[in-house]
């Protein structure tokens, strides 16, 4: 099962979002709510492992290790 990531909606002026992370199905709706404490929060979209379907030739000519540009080497 993915990990997603999510964070919690700030309520208030100030108030920092706190990051957390999750184990579900991909089947599975994203959540709405924070399981403990029932703030409102969002998936937070992270980074993939590159371009799907790159060629090694391709990512190399790029100048990053990656392919993405990222400046990894």
């Amino acid at each position: 099962m993915p990990t997603y990531v999510y964070e919690t909606i700030p309520q208030f002026e100030g108030e920092p979002a706190k990051r957390f992370e999750v184990r579900q199905s991909m089947k599975d709706a994203a959540l709405t709510q924070h399981p403990d404490s029932g703030q409102p929060v969002r998936r937070v979209p992270i980074g993939g492992t590159g371009l799907m379907g790159a060629s090694s030739s391709a990512s190399s000519s790029s100048g990053g290790s990656c392919g993405t540009g990222c400046g990894c080497h």
